[in-house]
């Protein structure tokens, strides 16, 4: 559709009269989902929902369908026998990137196992990937350019992230350990889920965070901060311009690992910015889902 209608050559250009952007569900609806199904389910397999799904309503209609809705379950149906998750990152994205499919995984899968700056992936892959990464964002829409808060427009301390869920996951783990998939590895899949669960299910629950504050607050900006060289990295900066207020937030898993005053410590060049506000420093854990 983009290309149809927002592509200069084509002969519908510029006669669109609405666009619609099919957003997935929204963390409420996931949540009424999963009580309808299952009334007990705890925040850790709200969590495991939300990763692999991302709220696209295909995954959770499939998860669904078989009534996984625990961290095993869901992990049993993911890592089974003619699971589509195994092969749907694969199948949606091959055709779209054509014949240079294989340059574009590489960069995605590099992205989501935290490379997430061009010259992290330029070094490793050894080639100029700025063409692949101007259509991965513009394009087809796949990953998020991202800068501190605050920063210049034209600052150069930028990453990159997947903006899906699932093909976050199927990058981090299924194409990087693909040949497993050929083989029907299951048990290996499941025991590097199981390994790896808590590391990459710790970045999910930040971008779970931010999608929850950005329903519950008004805003007019919310991202991260982070000095280059990625020190003083502070998960969750959110501001209200008009009310002068700001919210500074770490996210752990585990709430006993979130300490407030070096949240507040790492904050000091940051908080340079909002003189004037009213800051409260907050941390959320699973807890807080």
């Amino acid at each position: 559709m983009k290309q149809i209608f927002e592509n200069a050559k084509e002969p519908l250009f510029g006669r669109a009269t609405a666009r619609i952007h099919l957003k997935a569900l929204d963390l409420a609806t996931l949540k009424t989902i999963m009580d309808d199904y299952k009334p007990d389910f705890t925040n850790e397999d709200l969590l495991a929902f939300y990763l692999i799904t991302g709220g696209v309503a295909k995954y959770v209609e499939i998860l669904a369908n078989v009534n996984a809705f625990t961290v095993e379950q869901i992990v049993n149906e993911v890592f089974s026998e003619n699971s589509l998750f195994l092969v749907e990152g694969k199948n949606v994205l091959i055709d779209e990137f054509g014949k240079d499919y294989g340059n574009y995984f590489s960069i995605l899968s590099l992205i989501a196992n935290s490379k997430t700056s061009r010259s992290e992936v330029e070094s490793i892959l050894n080639m100029n990937i700025g063409g692949y990464l101007e259509k991965l964002e513009n394009d087809y829409g796949l990953i998020t350019k991202s800068r501190p808060i605050f920063s210049k427009p034209a600052s150069k301390n930028v990453k990159y992230k997947l903006n899906d869920n699932f093909l976050n996951f199927c990058f981090q783990v299924i194409y990087k350990y693909r040949g497993a998939v050929e083989t029907e590895s299951f048990d290996f899949f499941k025991e590097i889920f199981n390994c790896d669960y808590k590391v990459f299910s710790g970045l999910v629950l930040e971008r779970y965070f931010k999608e929850k504050i950005s329903k519950e607050m008004i805003l007019s900006q919310i991202g991260s901060y982070w000095k280059t060289g990625n020190s003083n990295e502070i998960d969750i900066v959110a501001i209200n311009d008009f009310e002068k207020s700001a919210l500074i937030a770490e996210i752990k898993r585990n709430k006993e690992k979130i300490d407030l005053n070096i949240l507040k410590e790492k904050s000091k060049n940051l908080i340079k910015n909002l003189n004037g506000f009213d800051i409260t420093y907050k941390g959320f854990s699973l807890e807080n889902m």
